[in-house]
């Protein structure tokens, strides 16, 4: 993602003062652990920057469409994404002292030049919105581990293999299994 550099003007110097800033950014492909979120149009960002005293305190949204693989059966998906952008930038340079309260990674230093760059934190929002497992939808049934088929458009008609239902299973033979403990659930005494 490209920086998106915003410059604090001087008037928000001024303990108290609020600003406002919004824009487009165009986040293109984005890996988020296994799944690759495309995003056809650009996200709209909003921001208010406000300065608390010792530090200039960013929070806003940015929202957009998100395009996925569902997890099971592999369809598109499409997903409205919504995320809260926040960050916190001491004001003071390498003198600035951060609040007791905060650890290092939760602030920033306002640099040199005056201006914060909002794509980390635009990226960060929208990687904390997107689900650790897409789904086109709940109850998806995904896919066949015989052929393949999409089993949300109904049964494939593969045969189990072998004669009993859990032929087909690697850990069917764990069923049986005698581990000399307590009995299992469901089994009399």
């Amino acid at each position: 993602m490209e920086p998106i550099k915003i410059a604090i003007p001087n008037e928000l110097f001024s303990p108290a003062e609020m600003t406002h800033f919004d824009g487009t950014v165009d986040m293109g492909v984005m890996k988020a652990g296994p799944d690759l979120y495309t995003f056809a149009a650009p996200l709209s960002w909003s921001v208010d920057v406000t300065n608390t005293g010792d530090a200039f305190l960013v929070t806003g949204t940015v929202e957009g469409d998100a395009r996925t693989a569902c997890a099971r059966c592999l369809d598109d998906v499409d997903l409205p994404v919504t995320g809260e952008i926040e960050g916190y930038f001491l004001i003071g340079g390498e003198d600035a002292e951060a609040p007791e309260d905060m650890d290092e990674d939760e602030f920033d230093l306002l640099p040199a030049d005056n201006k914060i760059d909002l794509a980390p934190l635009i990226e960060a929002a929208v990687r904390l919105e997107v689900p650790l497992v897409p789904l086109c939808r709940d109850d998806c049934a995904g896919l066949c581990a015989t052929c393949g088929a999409n089993l949300n458009d109904g049964p494939c008609g593969c045969e189990p293999a072998g004669d009993e239902p859990d032929a087909g299973n690697p850990f069917a033979v764990l069923k049986g299994l005698d581990l000399g403990g307590a009995p299992a659930a469901g089994d009399a005494e």
